[in-house]
């Protein structure tokens, strides 16, 4: 059995799908001076609505909400039901300090306090 969905009617459901995934997203990712939303997020790739595709693209920041999670290097993969795929050639961990550039003990104390 097929069923068949005129024109209309698909255009409306790619619209409320977008509508759903836009309302459920907290993830964004920042491409210069662009933030653009990200509507699903998978471990190698995520994807963008696809009229906001023209501003992602290269070495960008991911976040979630005000928190910096990744800095990812992208290429655009696929475009489809109005969303544009791009898959991560490198995903990496953000940093929340600078590169110790020493082996940190475990048993370190936290602090030394000086007798005067």
């Amino acid at each position: 059995m097929t069923t068949f969905l005129s024109r209309e009617v698909q255009d409306s459901l790619a619209e409320a799908n977008l509508k759903r995934l836009r309302a459920q997203s907290r993830l964004c990712v920042h491409a210069g001076n662009s933030v653009v939303r990200i509507l699903e997020f998978r471990p190698s790739s995520f994807s963008i609505a696809a009229e906001d595709a023209s501003h992602v693209g290269g070495l960008v920041d991911i976040y979630d909400g005000p928190r910096h999670l990744y800095q990812a290097l992208i290429v655009a993969s696929s475009q489809e039901d109005g969303l544009m795929s791009y898959e991560f050639k490198r995903n990496t961990l953000a940093a929340h300090g600078p590169a110790l550039d020493f082996e940190r003990k475990i048993d370190a104390p936290a602090g030394l306090i000086e007798a005067q």
